[in-house]
């Protein structure tokens, strides 16, 4: 099964929520993979001890243009959709732009006379981590300057194809990371926070979820804080709520911390066996 933690927004508190799954299924015993699908900023493995099982290259194939081939007709420039090749004809020159290339192909297919190879270049790094003998960290980072870390995702979630049970750690917002880690996923835990801007990024990524079709609940952090339009909203839509997490100095001391906040304190611990428990049962 794969859980994706997602949120319309950053700093909900996902990685929090995805951690903490992640520890109680550990403590189980169960083949369990967290994926931290945030290539951008990842950083779900601070929380635990880990150790490198290994580390491979999301490598993409982009152009190479030899000038003394080209004939500078502009076909290339044509077929491709990204704007990543810039030519000026009558100064015969002709430039490959790499950070915007998505490597689809189409100038090879464009061009009749050759000029144009391929060389590979590296959008960034998947790593594994084992936590203890059944439990792994799947780590994607993309090089600063890549394009999209969407290949860095897709080869992540892929490395995680053994494990019985994957947790998805989303990055933040609703654009195309978002929608291709979750895209994936069996179902799908909404993490948001209970004031206005919470609500609007909540209701972004509900209409997304919904269009694909996936089952899914909300996990509201910092309960408390805010006002009610989130529990309206969800009431009115009739969106269940699986967990509520307290606005309390304690568990963002925890947490800031990198501590494991269900390692800690029970009372947490217990609503995250819970919330475990629920999501397990839909899958069975």
């Amino acid at each position: 099964m794969r859980i994706a933690i997602a949120s319309g927004k950053g700093g909900t508190g996902k990685t929090l929520v995805a951690t903490n799954i992640f520890y109680i299924l550990s403590e189980r015993g169960e083949k369990v993979t967290l994926v931290d699908c945030d290539a951008e900023e990842p950083n779900s493995k601070a929380f635990f001890n880990t150790k490198e099982i290994s580390e491979s290259q999301v490598i993409q194939k982009v152009p190479v243009i030899d000038s003394d081939i080209c004939t500078f007709c502009g076909k290339c420039v044509d077929y491709c959709s990204y704007n990543a090749i810039f030519l000026l004809h009558d100064r015969r020159i002709v430039r490959v732009m790499e950070d915007l290339c998505h490597g689809c192909g189409a100038c090879l297919v464009a061009c009749k006379m050759g000029a144009i190879s391929e060389k590979e270049v590296s959008l960034g790094t998947v790593s594994k981590y084992s936590v203890n003998s059944e439990s792994t960290i799947i780590e994607g980072k993309m090089r600063v300057g890549a394009y999209t870390p969407v290949p860095v995702i897709k080869a992540s979630i892929k490395k995680s194809n053994n494990s019985e049970i994957v947790i998805l750690d989303s990055p933040p917002g609703t654009s195309c990371p978002f929608i291709h880690t979750v895209s994936s996923a069996d179902y799908i835990l909404l993490v948001t926070e209970p004031t206005p801007f919470g609500l609007n990024d909540l209701k972004l990524s509900v209409e997304i979820v919904r269009d694909m079709r996936k089952p899914f609940s909300v996990i509201i952090n910092r309960a408390g804080l805010g006002d009610r339009g989130v529990y309206n909203w969800l009431e009115t839509e009739k969106i269940p709520v699986s967990m509520e997490l307290p606005f309390n100095r304690d568990l963002a001391a925890i947490y800031s911390k990198g501590e494991i906040v269900s390692a800690v304190r029970p009372d947490v611990k217990n609503k995250f066996e819970m919330l475990t428990d629920s999501v397990l049962t839909i899958w069975k």
